[in-house]
């Protein structure tokens, strides 16, 4: 591992600065997505200044970060960053396009420099010189032409919402003061020298100096600033925690030290970061948890607006017992995903267990145990409550896979030469987070298709009597127990004769009475492809199979719908958790299955000579004037029959993939909730099936795979 952790080597003083690794890598990451997000909505033309300075802060937090632990190539690269956001927040250049795409992939970079970190250092870091050239040359006014003012010209802009109706006085905000801050005591003095850093990194933030010390493990410094008090610690306090930091105004100063400095020392000395001075130019600089006193406290940054601060009024000055005791609670917590897994299966246990206590309490008499039969409906009702709660833990808003693509397709448009608008509705749709996980690649690809094959180039749009600018949604929604994931264009449609004419090619077996619908499900079929000229975007004839494949494998359904010369639309559907589910179990001989609720349309009682033998065995059975295949779940499964007078005479309509089939069973058994347990990691792979449970008698179930079924019907 190429990176160190600082050791104060002194027994049980040691402080390892890895035991923090994990929480800097996810709050670097958040950092890192936040600051691409405000990139991608930057208005040009009339720069928000909270967003850049929303930016800025971003950058700093992740160089201050990997600074304090040793990764020298994400701070060399962020401190780049850092230096030319700092000009444009400070109006020295105007934002462009190269400017923000240069930014964006600094920020890609920073990610694979910190996944590498993270993965021990392994492997060669990915290189970042030309990177630092073109953000030097930028910064410097160069790459547009722009000879940037004189810094003493341009007045610092004052870009925070200050929540008070007395601001400060102007003076304060612009004068340099001339300051004496201390540091320590601490174990290892050298920290504090870290700080010197800050003053050669930061344009315009003044000058330090080392003062003679007069205590053992403490560092004065003589700085000369325009920042307040509060600006300083929150730089200071990515090196040094906030409780070893004062800050003094030196007697000999030009400055009215008055109220506002008097409560600035006050703050630094209770080590508060909620009270930050009336008028000051910055807002907060977002820190890591594990910098501000307590360790393994993090901070979000996505709570606060960017850009705006607090300012509380003026009190006297409070001990740190005191302030700490003042501090808002924390919103949220970091949870291992790991600890939720295990309690989810706790909670599945306990489903089970609730389900054998309900069965065999059947056959009480409720006279005699009445208190009993009351604590179990109970029970029943807790567990039902506490499964909710839980299964929401793991529920994540569908905005999470939804930031993922205005960054690719505003690269993808700019390397195709097209004119794309991205829309998204109901990202506030929750889908359970193995599920996210899994759909992101599968989606990602639909939408790169529909930017490919689908939105037209300007050109073409203009003269097809479009406007040139192409639209893309992706929409998600809760329909009964399921999720619809949409993906939509404007575009040019899929044809229908071309599909046909490469089917044929290929050789399917496909005719031109074929349905829309039928049609459109060619394009799943492994290696077609419709595109004329392959390149490094599609046209492989990969990707469409293996979307449908791994739609499949999580119990989804994919449905394609298209009108040439106006646009198509690709609709998932997923169930909204793989964990537990509710089904409908039904009997055959003596086994219990599972069928999906979800998949089940409807049960009816038949008799024999409603069903008709066709061509090879097949059987159909005729519904409402509408012929579906018969599928005899006796024979799939080879399920010994003991009571030979018994025949199977109830048919469960279920439907997938668009298809519906009538599955032959003896006795509908009721529904109920069903906690899914992983056939493949627990036995292996069956055909037709897509899991099992256990039953509240102890009994393992089999649930059966519908879309297979239906799949199996048609061949």
């Amino acid at each position: 591992m190429s990176e160190t952790h600082q050791d104060s080597g002194g027994g049980n003083g040691d402080f390892d600065l890895t035991q923090f690794y994990q929480i800097f890598f996810e709050e670097a990451g958040e950092n890192l997505d936040l600051m691409e997000q405000m990139l991608l909505n930057l208005n040009l033309e009339t720069a928000d200044d909270e967003v850049l300075n929303g930016i800025f802060r971003c950058a700093h937090s992740v160089k201050g970060g990997a600074a304090t632990f040793g990764f020298a190539d994400v701070a060399e690269l962020t401190h780049q960053m850092e230096s030319l956001l700092d000009r444009l927040r400070r109006h020295e250049l105007q934002p462009n396009s190269a400017m923000v795409d240069v930014l964006l992939e600094s920020a890609d970079a920073s990610r694979s420099l910190l996944a590498r970190h993270q993965a021990g250092g392994e492997g060669d870091a990915m290189p970042t010189g030309d990177l630092v050239r073109r953000i030097s040359e930028l910064a410097a006014g160069n790459a547009t032409g722009i000879t940037p003012p004189p810094v003493a010209q341009v007045p610092r802009s004052q870009t925070v919402v200050v929540k008070t109706p007395s601001p400060a006085p102007e003076s304060i905000n612009k004068s340099t003061r001339s300051l004496e801050i201390r540091i320590g005591p601490l174990e290892r003095p050298e920290q504090a020298d870290a700080v010197q850093e800050l003053f050669r990194d930061i344009p315009g933030l003044g000058t330090i100096s080392a003062l003679p010390s007069d205590a053992k493990n403490t560092r004065v410094f003589l700085v000369e600033t325009g920042s307040t008090d509060e600006d300083l610690l929150d730089l200071f306090a990515f090196h040094v925690s906030r409780d070893y930091i004062k800050i003094a105004e030196r007697a000999d100063a030009g400055f009215d030290s008055g109220t506002a400095a008097q409560a600035g020392s006050a703050l630094a000395e209770a080590g508060s970061p909620d009270d930050p001075l009336p008028g000051a130019p910055l807002a907060p600089l977002p820190g890591f948890g594990f910098f501000d006193g307590a360790p393994g406290a993090p901070v979000s940054v996505a709570e606060n607006a960017p850009g705006e601060i607090k300012v509380a009024p003026k009190t006297p000055p409070r001990s740190p017992a005191a302030s700490a005791a003042a501090q808002p609670e924390a919103a949220t917590i970091r949870v291992a995903i790991s600890k939720v897994d295990q309690l989810i299966n706790l909670v599945g246990e306990l489903v089970i267990t609730q389900a054998m206590l309900a069965q065999n309490s059947r056959a009480l008499d409720p006279a005699v145990y009445q208190q009993l039969l009351s604590g179990l409906a109970d029970l029943d009702r807790n567990t039902r409550d506490l499964q909710e709660s839980v299964m929401s833990i793991r529920m994540i808003p569908m905005s999470i896979v939804f930031s993922r693509f205005p960054r690719m397709l505003r690269d993808l448009a700019s390397k195709l030469g097209k004119k794309v608008d991205f829309v998204t509705q109901g990202e506030a749709t929750e889908l359970d987070k193995g599920l996210v996980e899994k759909i992101t690649d599968p989606l990602t690809h639909l939408v790169r298709n529909s930017c490919d094959h689908g939105v037209e180039s300007p050109a073409e749009r203009l003269a097809a009597g479009k406007s040139e600018t192409g639209t893309i949604t992706l929409s998600a929604s809760h329909q009964g127990g399921s999720i619809v994931i949409e993906v939509r264009d404007d575009g040019k449609g899929m044809s229908r004769q071309k599909i046909l004419s490469k089917a044929k090619e290929r050789g399917l077996d496909v005719s031109d009475q074929m349905s829309d619908a039928d049609v459109w499900q060619l394009i799943f079929a492994p290696g077609f492809s419709t595109a004329d000229v392959v390149t490094d975007v599609s046209g492989r004839g990969v990707g469409m199979d293996v979307v449908k494949r791994n739609i499949a494998a999580l119990n989804g359904t994919v449905e394609i719908d298209s009108a040439e010369g106006y646009g198509m639309k690709v609709s998932v559907r997923l169930p909204l958790t793989l964990a537990i589910m509710d089904g409908m179990s039904v009997g055959v001989g003596g086994e219990v299955y599972i069928l999906p609720l979800s998949s089940v349309v409807e049960s009816f009682q038949v008799k024999a000579d409603a069903v008709s033998t066709v061509g090879q065995g097949s059987q159909l059975v005729k519904v409402r004037d509408e012929y579906m295949p018969v599928i005899e779940l006796e024979k799939i499964f080879q399920i010994p029959r003991f009571d030979f007078e018994k025949s199977c005479d109830i048919m469960v309509v279920v439907e997938a993939d668009g298809s519906r089939v009538a599955l032959l069973v003896d006795e509908l058994l009721g529904q109920q909730q069903v906690v899914v347990k992983n056939l493949e990691s627990n036995y292996r792979k069956v055909p037709n099936v897509s899991g099992a449970t256990i039953l509240g008698d102890g009994k393992v179930a089999l649930i059966l795979d519908t879309g297979a079924l239906v799949r199996r019907s048609r061949h």
